[in-house]
């Protein structure tokens, strides 16, 4: 049948060609005319660019957190495996001792057809060495149900340490396809940013600048307009002193997502490495940092306080006092000196 069809609609092609061979020429229909060309865009305002380079630069921000998170839960996996794989080798070792010691008994009760040596004393015919030994086999009975029940709980450990490995290594995965992800949304935005950037004209940029920096000085002197921080102490700790002299040193150094210095830093690695030389260990990432360090009223914030800004806590810096604050604003920008209300505050975090 098969064969048939495939027969029959080779001579319906033959057939078509023929005609179209032997037929007179046709008259083609006349060309369709050409679609009209879409609607030219209307141009960006500058102020429409800016606001979209700011939007892009903050989502990198964001992903930048999560690369952040992710590679410091990835270390912390690491960590865990290699201390798992410690107890397992331990524990390996523990199970080869027990193991020799409990051949080595069984070898001295087989030699004693089948009784241990203490068995061989009580049953003795002297009466004092009966006496004398019958403690000798309790304590070989005794040593005997340890000896099995400290190779079970090691036996039990080491099936305990396994699932844990397994655990954490499925986690350490999950983290490094985290990190992979956000890397690379980092990195699109970041373009996209630049790319934005330098379709504009050198004299446009410059303005651009200036928008930025107009923007930032009306949200400061409308923060400072609040008269929030009338009334506040402003007074450092010894150990916020040392953060500050240690952010406002790295001024002028660049911004480079995931960089925790000495060379560069991205801002919530600014503030981390900041308190670390004044001995405080703190989260890696602004929104944990946010998340886990004591809270403070705005109002009460002093000099090595960091400064959470937006909604997602996707930006931070630390105050340094009389209403400035020092942070590594974005890719493309320097650690700077800023107004600390120049940007959307979310919230005050005390290292200390």
């Amino acid at each position: 049948m098969n064969r048939r069809r495939h027969a029959i609609a080779a001579a319906i092609a033959v057939v078509c060609a023929l005609t179209v061979l032997v037929s007179p020429a046709l008259t083609l229909p006349a060309a369709a005319a050409p679609l009209p060309p879409p609607p030219k865009q209307p141009k960006k305002t500058l102020e429409e660019v800016r606001k979209e380079i700011d939007g892009l630069y903050r989502q990198a921000a964001a992903a930048t957190d999560a690369y952040n998170l992710a590679e410091e839960r990835a270390e912390e996996q690491s960590e865990e495996l290699v201390k798992l794989a410690r107890m397992i080798v331990a524990g390996r070792e523990r199970i080869d001792d027990l193991k020799a010691r409990a051949g080595a008994a069984a070898r001295a009760q087989y030699r004693n057809g089948g009784l241990p040596d203490g068995a061989q004393f009580v049953l003795t015919d002297d009466p004092q060495l009966f006496l004398d030994n019958a403690g000798r086999l309790k304590e070989g009975h005794k040593a005997t149900k340890d000896l099995l029940g400290e190779m079970n709980r090691t036996q039990a450990e080491l099936t305990t340490y396994a699932n844990e490995a397994s655990l954490n290594w499925t986690k350490l995965e999950a983290n490094r396809v985290k990190q992979a992800r956000a890397k690379k949304e980092i990195n699109d935005k970041i373009e996209a940013a630049k790319r934005l950037e330098s379709q504009l004209a050198a004299e446009e940029r410059a303005r651009l600048l200036r928008m930025e920096e107009q923007e930032r000085s009306r949200a400061q002197t409308a923060w400072l307009g609040t008269g929030v921080l009338k009334g506040g102490s402003g007074s450092a700790t010894a150990a916020g002193k040392r953060a500050v002299e240690f952010a406002t040193a790295q001024i002028g150094k660049p911004y480079v997502w995931g960089a925790e210095g000495p060379g560069s830093y991205d801002c919530s690695g600014l503030t981390q490495t900041a308190w670390a030389s004044a001995g405080r260990d703190i989260p890696r990432t602004s929104q944990e940092q946010w998340r886990l360090l004591p809270r403070v009223d705005v109002r009460d914030m002093r000099p090595g306080d960091l400064i959470v800004y937006y909604k997602d806590a996707s930006h931070i810096g630390m105050y340094v006092g009389d209403g400035m604050m020092v942070h590594a604003p974005r890719p493309g920008r320097n650690v700077t000196l800023a107004g600390a209300g120049s940007m959307e505050i979310l919230g005050v975090v005390r290292p200390d």
